[in-house]
């Protein structure tokens, strides 16, 4: 039932794209970290080694206890293994900086409308967890740990409801969305454009979750390649990779008049434009879409502050959107777009060698290890971590990667 976010393209994991939206990963606290975040933490690295284990456990308990629910989840279960774990790993690792764990469960309790759930579920869900954690945290689970837990899991919980009850006041579960173009950039990437049944209110930057009827229940996140437009037509940019169930129905068998149907918007990969800070935008493959929806976004706002984007790819041909780009730099002088393939080295190492980049907003779009390698780069290079912003939280926490 708990989703830990993708990234913003569609190749994040061994499953396609996904991610929630906050800021890199904030200061720690100076009072340290809560009695609570102790044992929680504690549990967490007990049972990572155990991982799969864990969340097979938790669905086995969730489904034999309320078999009702089985049929919220897809038929394969293969995406959706880890995503509890993942999710879990997130919000303990930023238990105690409210603000960050906040928008992050906000984000998660909206885009579960779509999958129906409700309330009641949330209990169910909270009994089947502190099953799993009892079975596999053996080293470390005792009354004090497991009081720790029902509390955290109390707090996530009624978070995560309350975002959706206000959610449901002015925003449907889901939209429909027909499919108006299909354009084939290369073989295995392509630009789809649709027309949602109803206005999608979303801001540049931002990504939502896609569901095909070609495979139900499993809704994957793409991130939207323009700001919003005044006709209300929305892009994608979709890759499609190995054994990617979406991506592939998305790139090679999509057509004019499909209808899809999208989840809510997520992510705060968007620009302040409370302020005049340049901006530095690492764009890998299918990520430079969010990236150009950024550009659209400060060039609509009628800023003038300097902008550089790197834009990464294996080869010039896997450059699809490089014209664009190129041309968007000739209409606004403040832009600079920087081409980088494979031959240039990793685009992270790349965009190190200009700079400085201490002042600028970093926003980083595409595949996993890129951005895990551009954040690490862009601190050595002196980018402060709250100034840098993806849509990796979870998996790019400390806790997560062990």
């Amino acid at each position: 039932m708990m989703d830990a976010p993708t990234t913003t393209t569609d190749a994040k994991v061994a499953d396609e794209h996904e991610p929630p939206a906050v800021d890199g990963k904030e200061p720690p606290t100076a009072r340290g970290p809560s009695a609570d975040a102790i044992l929680v933490r504690r549990t967490l690295a007990e049972i990572a080694p155990v991982a799969d284990r864990v969340t097979s456990y938790f669905y086995a308990l969730l489904f034999v206890r309320n078999p009702g629910l089985r049929d919220m989840f897809p038929v394969a279960m293969d995406a959706q293994r880890d995503r509890l774990l993942k999710a879990l790993l997130t919000a303990a690792e930023h238990l105690d900086n409210a603000p960050v764990l906040t928008a992050y469960l906000e984000n998660l309790g909206r885009g579960h409308r779509k999958y129906g759930t409700h309330a009641a579920h949330y209990p169910a869900v909270g009994e089947a967890l502190i099953g799993a954690l009892t079975r596999y945290a053996t080293r470390t689970w005792d009354d004090a740990t497991q009081a720790a837990w029902v509390r955290t899991y109390t707090t996530i919980s009624q978070i995560m409801i309350d975002a959706a009850a206000e959610d449901e006041r002015s925003a449907p579960a889901w939209w429909h969305a027909e499919v108006v173009s299909h354009d084939l950039r290369t073989p295995d990437v392509a630009v789809v454009t649709l027309r949602p049944d109803q206005p999608y209110p979303f801001l540049a930057g931002q990504y939502t979750t896609l569901e095909t009827p070609w495979w139900p229940r499993i809704w994957r996140h793409y991130s939207f390649a323009s700001a919003p437009r005044p006709d209300g037509l929305l892009s994608l940019h979709v890759k499609a990779v190995p054994a990617g169930w979406v991506s592939n129905a998305l790139v090679h068998r999509a057509r004019p008049g499909d209808v899809l149907r999208l989840g809510p918007p997520g992510g705060s990969m968007t620009v302040d434009h409370s302020t005049d800070t340049g901006l530095l935008c690492l764009g890998g493959g299918t990520g430079i879409a969010p990236i150009k929806a950024l550009v659209e976004d400060v060039a609509e706002h009628g800023d003038r502050r300097p902008v550089d984007v790197f834009y990464g790819a294996r080869s010039g041909h896997d450059l699809y959107d490089i014209d664009t780009m190129l041309r968007l730099q000739k209409t606004f002088p403040w832009l600079s777009v920087h081409p980088v393939t494979g031959a240039q080295g990793h685009l992270p190492d790349a965009v190190c060698r200009y700079g400085p980049w201490g002042e600028r907003d970093a926003y980083l779009s595409g595949p996993l290890g890129m951005v895990r390698r551009g954040v690490d780069a862009l601190r050595g290079a002196g980018v402060p971590s709250e100034r840098i912003r993806h849509d990796f939280l979870a998996e790019l926490a400390p806790t997560a990667s062990g």
